[in-house]
């Protein structure tokens, strides 16, 4: 009777991958709440959530990417581009603001359009096609903008910045809308046959194909939601900065890339849930904050967070050989 129950025990136990975030998560604000008494406040929770509502909306995008086995370096590159197009067709070309907006989002849909095009059609490895669209994109921002950054933006485009009491501590509209996205991601991945098609395809591309899913008309539509993605966090970053900025995406790629890989989505693709790598995003944020508030040197908040996407890719690894 022993030797049979156990076994079913087993079967329904989470993966290592799947509460580990979460378990990493409350590890780090135990340990920071013993080391700071104003970690532990309402008015931290809202500053986190502040700090990484752009890069987690950009890894909700690279959440989708990476569960088709790709990736996408040039995610914050797009996402700066589109903010300076928002704010120079509002500021200079006179454009509304919403259409603006519009305007930019659209733009940063084709180029992730155009991504899904390169890796499907010409066969180019997501990293290299998306290597060599961060050069060509980060360059064109640059060219657009003149390297000059524009101000004095309609509050159109902050809005995302502005901010709402909630018992007396203040959030920004951009946290919410994040939180949304997080919401809609995980019931498309989880609840529709579309989102299901998306593991299929990280797991067994080919076996795929042949059970008659249009795997390339798929690729490309997730890297063309992934730009959609990119575009709406430069919106969100505008609020935050209030100024559109030629030089913000340069390490976006990277920080949304770690978000992920801390929520337990494998880069190996076909495993992985999106609602992990907003804990992956809140790790991040919480370390940040936490080692400020303690009086680290900002410099072991990278070797800080360099040592967890070893350990949590290592932690994949021996998810996959254990499976």
């Amino acid at each position: 009777m022993t030797t049979s129950t156990t076994p079913t025990r087993r079967l329904h136990l989470p993966s290592l991958s799947t509460i580990g975030p979460l378990i990493a998560l409350l590890l780090a604000c135990i340990f920071f709440t013993t080391q700071s008494d104003r970690f532990l406040t309402s008015q931290t929770l809202s500053l986190v959530l502040k700090q990484i509502s752009f890069v987690a909306v950009i890894a909700i995008g690279q959440t989708l990417v990476i569960l088709t086995g790709g990736i996408d370096l040039a995610c914050g590159a797009i996402m700066a581009l589109g903010s300076m197009v928002m704010t120079k067709f509002a500021v200079e070309l006179g454009v509304s603001p919403l259409l603006a907006i519009l305007c930019g989002i659209i733009v940063t849909t084709a180029i992730g359009a155009l991504n899904g095009l390169l890796i499907t059609r010409l066969r180019l490895p997501p990293f290299i096609a998306t290597l060599g669209m961060f050069g060509i994109v980060s360059a064109t921002t640059q060219i657009y903008s003149g390297a000059q950054t524009v101000s004095n933006l309609p509050d159109t485009l902050g809005f995302l910045g502005q901010t709402f009491n909630v018992f007396g501590t203040a959030f920004t509209y951009g946290a919410v809308l994040m939180l949304v996205l997080f919401g809609v991601a995980w019931f498309y991945l989880t609840q529709t046959a579309p989102g299901r098609h998306i593991y299929a395809v990280g797991n067994n591309p080919e076996a795929t194909r042949l059970s008659g899913i249009p795997t390339t008309r798929l690729l490309v539509s997730v890297y063309a939601v992934a730009g959609l993605l990119y575009g709406v966090a430069g919106y969100i970053l505008i609020g935050r900065v209030g100024a559109g900025d030629p030089n913000a995406g340069q390490t976006e790629n990277l920080e949304s890339i770690t978000a992920v890989v801390l929520g337990g989505t494998s880069l190996f693709g076909g495993r992985g849930n999106v609602l992990g790598s907003l804990l992956g995003a809140l790790i991040v944020g919480v370390f940040r904050v936490g080692l400020t508030l303690a009086g680290v040197n900002s410099v072991y908040q990278i070797l800080i967070t360099g040592v967890l996407i070893i350990l949590a890719v290592a932690t994949d690894q021996f998810s996959r050989r254990k499976a």
